[in-house]
């Protein structure tokens, strides 16, 4: 079906979600098993690994080949709650707000990455730029459209002259 002929459910009586819950549509293989030594962001890793979607989403993946690269959303499941709202990132000695920083440590602990694809086959997509730690659960994949997504002008704030190739 026509994307501007779908239906979205009724708003009239729209209520505001005290929770929202995802399903994982697949899993990230990577060789990092802890947290220690993974690259702080995928641009700054060479890493490769894989995404096995799950069977009962595989039909998604079709002319996603046809991309270079991938955006994916994932969840941090392993990050205890609550986190504090300030804390002191890897590029920096000083407290910053958790919306201010890249940190897994988040109220909401969902992670982004974009990857490398270098091929598909059937329900796995091999990837490149790794910075995740094994077995971490896919919400989302979308393909990365340097058109939609690469801005000409933006500012980084604190991280100006601290932005480095970092491990955690």
């Amino acid at each position: 079906m026509e994307i501007s002929k779908r239906k979205l459910i009724d708003g009239k009586n729209r209520r505001f979600p005290k929770k929202i819950c995802f399903t994982p549509i697949g899993i990230i293989h990577s060789p990092f098993k802890e947290l220690k030594g993974i690259p702080i962001q995928f641009k700054m890793s060479n890493t490769e690994g894989f995404i096995e979607i799950f069977p009962e989403y595989e039909r998604g993946l079709y002319e996603l080949g046809g991309f270079s690269h991938l955006i994916c959303l994932y969840s941090f499941d392993l990050v205890k709650l609550p986190v504090p709202l300030q804390s002191k990132p890897f590029l920096s000695n000083e407290k910053k707000g958790v919306f201010a920083t890249r940190t897994p440590f988040r109220p909401n602990p969902i992670g982004l990455s974009i990857f490398a694809i270098n091929n598909i086959e059937l329900n796995t997509i091999n990837v490149k730029n790794i910075d995740v730690i094994d077995r971490t659960p896919v919400l989302d994949i979308k393909p990365y459209v340097h058109d939609f997504d690469s801005l000409d002008e933006s500012n980084v704030g604190w991280l100006k002259g601290n932005i480095r190739r970092k491990c955690s």
